[in-house]
């Protein structure tokens, strides 16, 4: 148990911080998954879609400090090659 009022203080803030984080982490997967089933059903204008509401979850998220930026920018990068993907020549 904490012993100082600024370490009961940080326990406080740390179940808050916690929790909210888990909310943010959990629609980032969840936004993925749309993304990814989109990318498998090849539907393009889903796609474009989707991403662009990770892409955005995915900036709020570091801005935040859920998320390192350098994480982001890799998931970003993945999401954007589907998008702007050159069609299959048939």
């Amino acid at each position: 148990m904490a012993n100082t009022k600024s370490a009961l203080k940080a326990a406080r803030k740390t179940v808050r911080l916690t929790d909210r984080n888990r909310g943010t982490t959990t629609r980032l997967k969840t936004l993925r998954k749309r993304l990814d089933g989109l990318i498998a059903a090849k539907d393009a204008a889903g796609t474009k879609i989707a991403a662009a509401e990770y892409v955005s979850a995915m900036d709020k998220a570091v801005k935040s400090g859920v998320v390192h930026k350098n994480a982001a920018s890799r998931a970003k990068s993945h999401a954007s090659k589907h998008v702007f993907a050159k069609p299959e020549k048939s």
